[in-house]
């Protein structure tokens, strides 16, 4: 690795570190209807606007001793671990592709940028969902535009003969939309099952059927897991009356956007080192 290369993996690694200063933004706000793009960030505790030094990525934590500098309350540890996780993933997704300065070819380049801007998607239905075990139709929405705009250029530029085939799962997916807001909106029915398979529908466009495969295959057995030690737990503890729906809820958009991006690296380690 040049020194170059050196410096472009640092670049990618604050890039991500950036992003996960907004995810954490976007979890929040997102559920409750609140602007994530023009309204500025303040403290969850005491309200009070942040400052640049406030936020940057990592650093701000660190030297404010994991407390906010106005109210002194303690920031909760999951804003540091998510930026931090954001940056390592951005940069063993740029690993994984052997993206460099100087090789790189522009498909490669432009694959990077989309796959960031898919990852990045996953980040924020997976905190959304392991908080609320619900998907947000909003940024599904913004990954669907995301794909869309790579399966055009994959049409133009690449001449991808797959193409087609991903026109069908966008289908699929409108027709999915439909269905929910048709029939189930009106009946007040749940949709998390069709927001599910929406997830889906999305994974499976931008990262093919076997990554998708081995993802539902992971999630599954991360379920049974789940549901496992909630039984075992509840089962120590004794409680009486427990909700079984309670116990048996398992959000299970966010198994699906953490095994995803999982598999998507190790696929991609595969294919452009191994194989």
């Amino acid at each position: 690795m040049t020194p170059i290369d050196i410096i472009l993996y640092i670049l990618i690694f604050c890039i991500g570190t950036l992003f996960g200063s907004f995810f954490t933004l976007a979890i929040y706000r997102i559920p409750l209807g609140k602007d994530i793009t023009h309204e500025r960030s303040f403290c969850p505790n005491c309200n009070h606007k942040l400052s640049f030094l406030d936020m940057i990525p990592i650093l701000s934590y660190i030297f404010l001793g994991g407390k906010c500098r106005y109210c002194k309350q303690k920031i909760r540890p999951r804003y540091l671990l998510l930026e931090a996780l954001s940056g390592i993933v951005f940069v063993l997704f740029a690993m994984s592709i052997k993206l460099n300065v100087l090789t790189s070819a522009l498909s490669s380049l432009v694959y990077f940028i989309f796959g960031l801007l898919y990852i990045a998607t996953l980040f924020i239905i997976a905190g959304i969902d392991k908080e609320k075990i619900k998907i947000e139709k909003s940024v599904l929405l913004f990954g669907y535009v995301v794909e869309a705009l790579y399966i055009v250029y994959l049409y133009i530029v690449e001449k991808d003969p797959n193409v087609y085939k991903y026109v069908i799962y966008l289908s699929i997916i409108c027709l999915l939309v439909l269905i929910e807001i048709c029939i189930l909106r009106k009946k007040a029915k749940s949709s998390y099952t069709i927001e599910i398979l929406l997830l889906c529908l999305f994974i499976v466009t931008f990262t093919y059927e076997t990554v998708t495969y081995y993802t539902i295959f992971a999630t599954l057995l991360a379920i049974l897991l789940t549901i496992l030690i909630k039984k075992l737990t509840t089962r120590k503890k004794k409680t009486i009356k427990n909700d079984k729906k309670e116990i048996l809820k398992v959000p299970v958009g966010f198994y699906l956007c953490i095994f995803n991006i999982i598999c998507l690296l190790t696929t991609n380690f595969y294919i452009f080192y191994i194989k």
